[in-house]
């Protein structure tokens, strides 16, 4: 449905999104939110409304991407991103038509050639920088241009430039350790030319990086630069990101939200939400650190992080936002040490949500709160009928 003519000025949203949120309980463990000692969140949940929701669709594990996507009301199925489009956008590169980018991992091989760390052991910021700046300066393919730009840590990015590419190349991360880098292939004929472009690139990056604390670069998420309609428009709101991580300031960019400087930490987030608050309609903070636990299956780093956040709901509510919603963007279990399929758990809190019986905010808890369980992309619709920003339906 177009919500378009039914949008109407109103109050203030923020979306506050724990990366990797969502958790599994098992025979011998809750769920880490369910663990974690959260009074902030739990206030919030018991003033408010909870529920559960599923990013793409029930058992789809879903991507960063997609999940970002729906939390901000864009179907994900209707509207795919690739994470080097993600990436491009979020370390502000200039990414042209006709471009193809990709999301890489730094990481380390074995005695025997496969990838023994897909992080190469979460190489520091400092270590990773003048890797990939060699990486940039020495790989070159004839008639390509090729860019590489450091995101974060082992994060990195790969931009290929020339005639007639086509990003509809496959991953080369085999996703696991103990195994070998995957060649790249082409999806369709048309991109032959690109998949042998790219198996040269991975060729020359595991030359240069021989013998540094990186041995090579798994690619995935190829794709090209592609337009999505603008938030403004869907929902006649000025919004604003305080994310840290360049992939989820790619997203908010993408669909047109204005980037803040990147700011340091949680509390500087909130700071910089402060600073600018009677600017924007709609404020987007990020946390990635319980995603990172979670793929790491670090269960007190991840109960930690939960706990971190928490310590920050109250700076965040005295802001006084009309609406406030917490959630996640796919869930991250430390028991499978990846994304999984698991619903999400989200609280809405606002003069004017409404309140359940849920008393604290946890997976099993949010089963049965008012907000029930649905797609993650109708939370848009839901947070903008709270925040009095649409009018009534029909006669």
């Amino acid at each position: 449905m177009d919500i378009t003519p039914l949008l109407q000025p109103g109050g203030k949203i923020v979306l506050v999104v724990a990366d990797g949120l969502g958790g599994m309980a098992d025979a011998e463990h809750d769920t880490e939110l369910e663990e974690a000692r959260t009074p902030n969140l739990d206030a919030l949940a018991a003033e408010g409304a909870t529920g559960l929701v599923t990013p793409v669709l029930p058992g789809i594990t879903p991507g960063s991407g997609p999940g970002h996507l729906a939390l901000f009301g864009y179907d994900p199925l209707e509207y795919e991103l690739g994470r080097g489009v993600l990436s491009a956008t979020g370390v502000e590169f200039d990414l042209r038509p006709g471009d193809v980018a990709a999301r890489g991992n730094l990481c380390t091989f074995d005695a025997d050639g496969n990838v023994a760390d897909r992080r190469a052991g979460r190489i520091a910021d400092e270590d990773a920088e003048p890797l990939v700046d060699r990486l940039d300066k020495e790989v070159a393919v004839d008639g390509v241009e090729v860019f590489f730009r450091h995101e974060a840590s082992h994060r990195v990015l790969l931009v290929v430039r020339g005639d007639g590419l086509d990003a509809r190349v496959s991953d080369t991360d085999p996703e696991v350790e103990g195994k070998p880098v995957k060649r790249p292939e082409a999806r369709d004929p048309a991109a032959s030319h690109t998949a042998d472009v790219i198996a040269e690139v991975d060729r020359q990056v595991r030359e240069v990086l021989a013998g540094e604390a990186a041995h090579g670069l798994l690619l995935r998420g190829f794709d090209t630069l592609q337009e999505l309609p603008s938030f403004a428009d869907r929902y006649q709101l000025r919004a604003a990101t305080v994310a840290i991580y360049p992939m989820y300031r790619g997203v908010a960019s993408l669909v047109g939200m204005d980037l803040l400087p990147r700011p340091d930490d949680l509390d500087a987030q909130v700071a910089a939400m402060a600073r600018r608050w009677d600017d924007y309609d709609y404020f987007f903070l990020h946390h990635k650190y319980t995603d990172e636990a979670g793929h790491d299956g670090d269960r007190p780093r991840k109960v930690r992080e939960i706990e971190r956040l928490d310590a920050a709901m109250p700076a965040i509510r005295d802001l006084d936002p009309d609406v406030l919603v917490v959630t996640g963007d796919h869930a991250t279990p430390t028991q499978m040490q990846a994304h999984s399929w698991h619903p999400v758990p989200a609280l809405m809190w606002g003069p004017h949500v409404g309140r359940d019986a849920v008393e604290v905010f946890g997976e099993r808890a949010c089963l049965s709160g008012g907000l029930g369980q649905r797609p993650t992309m109708e939370l848009m619709h839901l947070a903008l009928a709270a925040a009095g920003r649409l009018r009534k339906y029909g006669a």
